[in-house]
């Protein structure tokens, strides 16, 4: 069984990798850990605060990384911006799915993977059309539905690279557990 010290080292490990992923120029947009984060964390953290936390954190903290690098003229894109709790509460809201998920059910956390950024990107474009945000597309129902076209190829990105991620995560998980197994067996 990991010691306590063991997991905290692995959530921060988890937590700086995908914040630096994330901060990586040039990286295919909608292409990021943070959804599938979000849904690992709700199936296998069971402490609730900790599971909200893992991608809210990494979020954060590839958030300081980005605005650092803009700070330095090295990015167009500033790390903070108004309306970004926004964001956060979106990325966070998608933990709930991986309550319902078996961590132990590859079809779980398959579904899980393509609800999370289907969900989000109709929160995210929702939020972009009534905020007059993007193409600033008109407050209509033709609007809405020009803003959600607009998006369409970053929610390809975005299940692409959630359902990378969460075979990442949660193999890796899997893998951890056949691993422990194995040693107490053989101790």
């Amino acid at each position: 069984m990991k010691s306590n010290r063991d997991i905290i080292l692995t959530f921060c490990l988890l937590i700086a990798a995908a914040a630096l992923y994330r901060a990586i120029p040039d990286r295919i947009w909608g292409f990021a850990p943070h959804i599938a984060m979000a849904i690992f964390g709700g199936s296998i953290l069971k402490d609730r605060r900790l599971s909200f936390g893992l991608p809210l954190f990494s979020l954060f903290l590839s958030d300081i990384i980005y605005h650092i690098l803009y700070l330095n003229g090295l990015t167009p894109i500033s790390g903070f911006y108004s309306g970004q709790w926004i964001n956060y509460l979106m990325i966070g809201s998608l933990t709930i799915i991986g309550f319902f998920v078996r961590s132990s059910s590859p079809v779980q956390v398959g579904v899980a993977s393509l609800l999370g950024p289907m969900l989000y990107f109709l929160m995210s474009n929702f939020s972009v059309w009534i905020g007059g945000g993007g193409f600033q597309r008109p407050r209509t129902f033709s609007g809405l539905l020009q803003c959600y076209a607009d998006g369409l190829p970053f929610l390809q990105t975005s299940v692409y690279g959630t359902m990378f991620f969460s075979a990442l995560l949660f193999g890796g998980a899997y893998l951890m557990r056949v691993s422990s197994r194995q040693r107490a067996l053989a101790s």
